[in-house]
């Protein structure tokens, strides 16, 4: 074999390798709740490292829509307690007895804590470009499923949490007038047996028209 074809095989086999890992990473990744973490701390690198990726995601006419607040500490336990009073009113009315109403309030108290960071996910419109909304959330989708495959490729557990109480805390974190409230990525250390739960996706043949 000659030095060229060499080259040529070594780049190909380069190339399936790299492709490989990503595939593998892609199909991995899965929302992992706060309940399956266990407790311990990551690192300002490790953290550094998940936003970096993050910030390297398509954006339209370089508005870079993201902006990150990395809470640790006390910061879970106020998010604890911001959660236990979203839901007091509504489990007030649904819990069978008092004494099951303590026992949910105090899980919302303690369910941060399980985190080893918490990442407030702020959509930071842009005020120089004209740029339709929705691109701009895509934009900062794209930075979230970054952060999420990072977390995949390190086996950390991540998900995106998008409801009532994660939109509204995220608010109370002093949002400029152009900015937007898009939840929480909760990120903490994991069992990697977490990721081998099966997960299923609808064939692509019943996603996908081919035109010619």
């Amino acid at each position: 074999m000659n030095s060229y074809a060499t080259i040529s095989v070594l780049s190909s086999s380069s190339d399936f390798l790299k492709g490989s890992i990503m595939s593998e990473i892609i199909r991995n990744r899965k929302s992992i709740y706060a309940d399956a973490y266990i407790k311990k701390s990551i690192s300002s690198e490790m953290i550094r490292e998940i936003l970096t990726n993050a910030i390297w995601a398509p954006t339209h006419k370089m508005t870079e829509p993201w902006r990150f607040i990395v809470l640790q500490d006390k910061q879970l336990i106020n998010y604890g307690r911001f959660m236990a009073d979203y839901y007091l009113p509504i489990y007030s009315k649904t819990a069978p007895n008092q004494e099951a109403l303590a026992e949910k309030l105090r899980y919302l108290r303690n369910y941060p804590l399980k985190a080893s960071c918490i990442i407030a996910i702020i959509l930071n419109k842009s005020t120089n470009v004209s740029i339709p909304e929705w691109e701009e959330v895509a934009a900062v989708s794209c930075a979230v499923q970054n952060m999420a495959l990072t977390c995949t490729a390190y086996n950390l557990g991540s998900y995106w949490a998008t409801n009532g109480p994660a939109i509204e805390f995220v608010k109370s974190l002093e949002l400029q007038e152009n900015e937007q409230s898009l939840g929480l990525f909760f990120i903490g250390h994991c069992d990697p047996e977490a990721y081998k739960a099966e997960k299923k996706r609808t064939p692509i043949e019943q996603k996908t028209t081919w035109l010619n």
